[in-house]
């Protein structure tokens, strides 16, 4: 089983997490085209790799963490509050 370091309540069980989805795209502005909020909602890459996700402490302590996971082998290598800006590991390298 794998872990997330909520900056909450520290480390648990994946299991008590929801993934929520992609925490790299930004929401268009209130008065944003059509067009920019159909691309916002349903074109979304599908990466291999490292990637910036949501995920909601929905066990825990209720709270959104925002966690930097590699989608092919489900390693977390950092966690962070929603504003916190997280870096993602060098190609091919580990935390």
């Amino acid at each position: 089983m794998h872990q997330i370091n909520c900056p909450w309540c520290g480390k648990r069980d994946e299991a008590e997490f929801q993934y929520q989805g992609d925490a790299s795209v930004t929401r268009p502005k209130p008065n944003a085209s059509e067009e920019a909020f159909f691309n916002y909602v349903y074109m979304r890459e599908n990466p291999k790799g490292w990637h910036t996700e949501w995920w909601h402490h929905v066990s825990g302590c209720r709270q959104w963490v925002k966690v930097v996971r590699n989608t092919a082998t489900h390693e977390v290598h950092t966690t962070g509050k929603p504003h916190d800006k997280l870096s993602k590991p060098k190609a091919g390298g580990r935390k």
